[in-house]
């Protein structure tokens, strides 16, 4: 059995998508029970746990052999390092005495050292914690999600995509469903300890190169408008952020803006375009069929 955390998620529907596909038993493990019945239909086994509860979440952990870790995203209302934080400490509680084999966890491109410096820094503590547990662990970072512009279609259909980086800085970007089958591959190879990939899609793009997919799907012009440094923290606090995860997420884009993404080699890239990704955002708004992960 494989246990998937997130499996509502983005991601996390991914790999568990992934491993059902390919006819390994999956335990869902769900937030709420709003979709229990729809990954019942799809062959799953569930589990509705708050992930801040380390019994509940190591009683799951025992039913399988091997298990997906994914840091659920903390409100943006609230202080997210803080919050982050907590539920990593949670989730490393519950693998003690969970008798997991191996877990695969969910990072990123550019994961460091130090503090208020959002994903950056909270993933790197996970990682740092599962290298200081016994369990061998995989470590999957992934490029910056193209997801991140899925919210901004409907400045995109107005003409306008804003963004923070600089309108020509290319970087990597990956579609969920790539990091989900990469995933669900890494979970299936043998234990390994020190073990790290880094996945990102098949060619690194641009705010510019994000516009010109928007414009391609929606069929208008859109232009980059790109928002000056020193005003970031007002455009996440007026995206309704903390004023601690505000300025957390504005340093975090800040150091990955400076450092290029930290982009890594070696690297396996997935297969989905931006232009497949933005492609079925837009079709979906539309009311045609999109894939679950996307």
């Amino acid at each position: 059995m494989f246990i998937v955390i997130g499996a509502n998620g983005h991601v996390g529907s991914a790999v568990a998508l992934t491993l059902l596909n390919a006819g390994w038993p999956v335990t869902a493990v769900l937030r709420s029970s709003d979709n229990d019945a729809d990954w019942r239909k799809r062959g799953a086994e569930t589990a509705v746990v708050d992930v801040h509860d380390s019994d509940d979440l190591r009683a799951v952990f025992r039913t399988g052999r091997r298990a997906f870790l994914l840091n659920p995203n903390a409100d943006v209302s609230t202080d997210t390092d803080l919050e982050e934080h907590a539920t990593v400490r949670s989730i490393v509680a519950a693998l003690d005495g969970s008798g997991l084999e191996k877990v695969i966890v969910a990072s990123t491109y550019g994961a460091q050292p130090g503090e208020r410096c959002g994903d950056l820094n909270v993933l790197y503590d996970f990682e740092q914690a599962l290298a200081a547990q016994p369990i061998p662990a995989t470590i999957q970072r992934g490029a910056y999600y193209m997801r991140n512009w899925d919210g901004l279609r409907d400045a995109a259909k107005n003409g306008v995509l804003p963004s923070m980086l600089p309108a020509d800085m290319k970087i990597p970007m990956v579609a969920p469903a790539d990091l989900g089958k990469a995933a669900g591959r890494h979970l299936l190879e043998p234990p390994r300890d020190q073990d790290m990939h880094y996945v990102e899609g098949p060619e690194r793009y641009s705010p510019r190169d994000v516009a010109d997919a928007f414009a391609a799907a929606l069929g208008n012009p859109v232009k980059v408008a790109v928002i000056p440094r020193d005003q970031w923290i007002a455009a996440y606090r007026k995206q309704g952020f903390s004023a601690a995860a505000a300025e957390s997420y504005a340093r975090m884009t800040a150091v990955s803006v400076d450092s290029g993404f930290a982009m890594s080699e070696p690297f396996e890239r997935g297969e989905t375009t931006l232009e497949d990704h933005v492609g079925a955002l837009v079709a979906k708004s539309r009311g045609s069929h999109a894939p679950l992960a996307e």
